[in-house]
C-alpha cells in the first residue's frame, strides 16, 4: 500500500488519503473463473450542479437478469519493465507509453516489435490522428511522430508542439504571454506542466491537451499545426483526464469537477457549458458513452458515476447533466474507463480489472459482471479489442500497470441484455 500511495501522489495528483477502501467486500482471487461481485450503489439522487431534479422521474424500467461474464489471461510480459502511463490500439498494434519511451507490441503474443521516443521523456498519453501519432510527455511537450510503413522503417519524430513557427508568431505580442509562476511568465500556446493526457475529435480536425497547469489547449491538426485555442485556467487543479464526442469536450480535474466545453459562434474558441460536481474527490479516468447520451467518470474514491444528459439540450443550449448510475467495488482510486456498449471496463490502484453492466434494464442500479486479478501493482490504463465473429458478446481487454506488466484478458459475456 506504500508503494500506490507514493505513486498516487506523484502521478495522478491526488493525495493518499483519498484511497477508496471498502473492507465488507470479500473478491475471489482466481484471474481463470467466473466470478461476480457485489451489487452496487442504489443511490439515483445525483443530479448536476444545475439540476435540481431526480433522476428517478427519468427511468420506470425493471431490473432486468445480471449477464455473466467468463475471461481469463491469454498471455502477459513486463519485458518492459517501465512504469505504463496510458495504453492505446491503432493498426493492430499495441503502444504503451512509458517513463522510459513508446513501445510497440504486437497484441496477439505481446511481442515486442519496436521502441521510439527514447530520451524524449516521460510519456503520459498517446493519441492518433491523420496518419500521425501524437505523444503527451512530463516535460511540458507534445512530440508528433510518424508510423513505421514497413518492418525495417522505424517511427520518426517531426515535430514538437508548439512548433517553432507558432512560437515565433506569438512572442511577438505581449498578450500572447501568461503569468505561470511568480515573476515568470510563459507564451499562452505553451503548457508550464506535465502534459497529463490528449483527446482526437477527428470530425473537427482538432486535438485537445491537458496539463497539470491546470490548462487545456486546442490544436489544429493541419499539415502546419497550430494553437488555436487556450484555456489557462479551466480548472483550479490539475487537469488529469480529457474526452471528446460530438464537438463536445469534457475535462476531469484533482480539483474534483468535470467540466463540459462547447465551441464558441465562431468554432475557434471554447465556452463552458456546464460543471458537473459529485465527486468527493479526484476526478482521474473519464470515458465517453457510445450513444453519445453522456459520459462515465472515475475518482479517487474509487467510485465510478455513469452520467446522463437531460432532454432538451439542443445545440445553442447549455448542457444539463444527471447522475444516472454509481458503481461502487473498487478499493483503490479508479485510473483508467473504457466504455463498450453499455458496459464499462475499469482499472484501478487497487490492481484490479471490472468489467460493469448498466443501463435502463437495470433502474438505477448497476452490477459489475466480472472483475480481473493479477496484477500486482496498481492498473494505470486499459483498452479494448472487439473480436470479430462473436456476435458482438466477445472481446479483448488489454491492462497495464506501473509496474510495466501487460496483460491480455479474453471476455465473453453471455445473456447480454440490450436495452
Amino acid at each position: 500500500m506504500a508503494d500506490v500511495q507514493s505513486w498516487l501522489a506523484i502521478d495522478n495528483y491526488i493525495s493518499p488519503s483519498l484511497i477508496y477502501s471498502d473492507s465488507s467486500l470479500s473478491l475471489s482471487s482466481s484471474s481463470t473463473t467466473t466470478r461476480s461481485a457485489p451489487s452496487l450503489c442504489a443511490d439515483s439522487s445525483f443530479s448536476s450542479i444545475r439540476s435540481s431534479s431526480s433522476a428517478r422521474t427519468y427511468y420506470t424500467y425493471q431490473t432486468t437478469a445480471k449477464p455473466s461474464a467468463s475471461h481469463f489471461c491469454i498471455s502477459s510480459t513486463n519485458a518492459a519493465a517501465a512504469h505504463i502511463s496510458c495504453l492505446a490500439v491503432h493498426d493492430g498494434l499495441l503502444y504503451a507509453a512509458t517513463i522510459k519511451g513508446i513501445n510497440v507490441f504486437d497484441p496477439a503474443n505481446l511481442a515486442l516489435v519496436e521502441t521510439f521516443g527514447s530520451g524524449s521523456g516521460w510519456a503520459k498519453s498517446i493519441a492518433f490522428t491523420n496518419g500521425r501519432i501524437f505523444t503527451a510527455h512530463q516535460d511540458c511537450k507534445i512530440r508528433v511522430w510518424t508510423p513505421s510503413i514497413s518492418p525495417k522503417s522505424k517511427h520518426r519524430l517531426i515535430t514538437t508542439l508548439p512548433t517553432l513557427k507558432d512560437r515565433f508568431h506569438n512572442c511577438l505580442s505581449a498578450k500572447n504571454y501568461v503569468k505561470v509562476r511568480r515573476n515568470k511568465r510563459r507564451l499562452r500556446i505553451q503548457h508550464a506542466d506535465a502534459v497529463s493526457g490528449l483527446a482526437v475529435d477527428a470530425d473537427c480536425g482538432e486535438i485537445y491537451s491537458i496539463s497539470w497547469d491546470k490548462s487545456f489547449k486546442t490544436w489544429k491538426t493541419t499539415s502546419d499545426i497550430q494553437c488555436i485555442d487556450s484555456v489557462n485556467l479551466a480548472h483550479s487543479d490539475a487537469v488529469n483526464a480529457v474526452a471528446v464526442a460530438g464537438g463536445t469536450v469534457y475535462t476531469g480535474s484533482a480539483d474534483g469537477q468535470i467540466k463540459v466545453w462547447r465551441a464558441t459562434s465562431d468554432g475557434r474558441k471554447r465556452r463552458l457549458s456546464a460543471m458537473l460536481s459529485k465527486h468527493k474527490s479526484s476526478v482521474n479516468a473519464l470515458a465517453v458513452r457510445p450513444d453519445g447520451a453522456g459520459l462515465v467518470s472515475g475518482g479517487g474514491d474509487g467510485v465510478i458515476l455513469v452520467w446522463e444528459r437531460r432532454d432538451g439540450g439542443g445545440d445553442g443550449e447549455d448542457m444539463d447533466f444527471f447522475v444516472a448510475c454509481c458503481l461502487k467495488g473498487h478499493k483503490g482510486a479508479v485510473l483508467s474507463l473504457v466504455c463498450v456498449g453499455d458496459l464499462v471496463i475499469s482499472g484501478s490502484s487497487d490492481g484490479r480489472v471490472r468489467i460493469w453492466k448498466y443501463g435502463k434494464g437495470f433502474g438505477y442500479r448497476g452490477c459489475c459482471v466480472a472483475e480481473m486479478e493479477g496484477h500486482c501493482k496498481p492498473v494505470k490504463s486499459v483498452v479494448v479489442v472487439e473480436d470479430e465473429g462473436l456476435d458482438g458478446q466477445g472481446f479483448s481487454v488489454i491492462s497495464g500497470s506501473i509496474d510495466g506488466e501487460i496483460r491480455v484478458w479474453k471476455v465473453v459475456i453471455s445473456d447480454h441484455y440490450s436495452d
